[in-house]
């Protein structure tokens, strides 16, 4: 088991800027891939970026322009800038990490916990 533990969420304005980070209690083997996902009430959990191994971003639509993924692989941390923030970015956010735990073991799938990010109008 690998513990993810998220930091950051909380409430702010339309229009302004939280940023989430999702750390790793101990040392990993091997990380190849990172993301941010987010749930609000009522609706499915959706993508909302991810970074490879290599670096590589991808964002969802809505959040391009004013999101930004980044990784801190010395800290085994994962963090998501958010500006311009807008009401409908209401939600709980989760960590996601896809990783290779220990030498030796199978590529596995681990959830932070959620922190809940609230933007009013």
């Amino acid at each position: 088991q690998v513990p993810l533990v998220e930091s950051g969420g909380g409430l702010v304005q339309a229009g302004g800027s939280l940023r989430l980070s999702c750390a790793a209690s101990g040392s990993i083997f091997s990380i190849n891939a990172m993301g941010w996902y987010r749930q609000a009430p009522g609706e499915q959990r959706e993508l909302v970026a991810t970074i490879n191994s290599g670096a590589y971003t991808t964002y969802a639509d809505s959040v391009k322009g004013r999101f930004t993924i980044t990784r801190d692989n010395a800290k085994n941390t994962v963090s998501l800038q958010m500006n311009s923030l807008k009401p409908e970015d209401t939600a709980v956010y989760y960590c996601n990490w896809n990783v290779v735990p220990y030498r030796g073991y199978t590529r596995r799938e681990y959830w932070g916990q959620g922190t809940q990010v609230t933007v009013s109008s």
